[in-house]
């Protein structure tokens, strides 16, 4: 699953022009469990099956002989909500380790002596933190310098300045009797830029009135 979202578009061109590098670990690889198993029953009785400490501890002790992290991450419905701040912030560290959440959850050791931050990106449950993991690993990659095209592209995106983006448009102006408006055929640059901020205010205020308020 992870393989599949780090290997294409803008992850893997930012891995190829080296500004990026992704390693995925499995933790079947850090037990000593001749059976590889990595989860066992929680304590309490409860449904479900928990991640174990010892590989986790392993994989982590293991990277961190090779390099400093700035964060150990855990994607954890209960996390701190991921959001373009976020990813702002994530953007300028050095290394960061991500956990995948799987199963009931990890052994809540793991959370109070390992981890250093905890994220979700939704409140929702998935299935494990893969996705969670890829979606926070294409967020934050796509800020470094160089890996898109159009470096001030990312900066005009949903979500920077807790706006939603201005509608756009593109050839031919005319389809249908579907016209574009026609100031951005004016090429009046100033007055493009204010029809901009009004059309992402108001859809901000119509569509998410909740960033507004931050």
């Amino acid at each position: 699953m992870l393989e599949g979202a780090v290997n294409c578009s803008i992850l893997k061109r930012a891995q190829d022009k080296g500004l990026a590098k992704i390693c995925i670990h499995n933790l079947r690889d850090y037990t000593d469990d001749k059976h590889n198993r990595v989860d066992d029953y929680p304590f309490g009785g409860e449904a479900g099956m928990v991640m174990q400490i010892e590989p986790i501890d392993n994989v982590i002790t293991h990277l961190k002989s090779q390099r400093q992290y700035d964060e150990v991450i855990y994607t954890s419905p209960d996390g701190e909500t991921f959001d373009q701040k976020m990813a702002n912030t994530m953007s300028s560290l050095e290394n960061m380790i991500i956990l995948c959440g799987h199963y009931k959850g990890i052994d809540f050791r793991i959370r109070e002596h390992l981890i250093t931050k905890e994220i979700s990106i939704g409140d929702y449950v998935l299935t494990g933190g893969e996705l969670a993991a890829a979606i926070i690993s294409d967020a934050v990659v796509r800020l470094i310098p160089g890996a898109i095209g159009d470096e001030q592209s990312a900066l005009s995106d949903s979500f920077q300045d807790n706006l939603l983006a201005p509608p756009v448009y593109t050839r031919p102006a005319e389809y249908k009797g579907w016209r574009v408006p026609d100031i951005l055929l004016s090429g009046h640059q100033a007055k493009i830029d204010e029809w901009k901020l009004q059309q992402s205010l108001e859809r901000t205020k119509r569509l998410r009135p909740d960033l507004l308020e931050k």
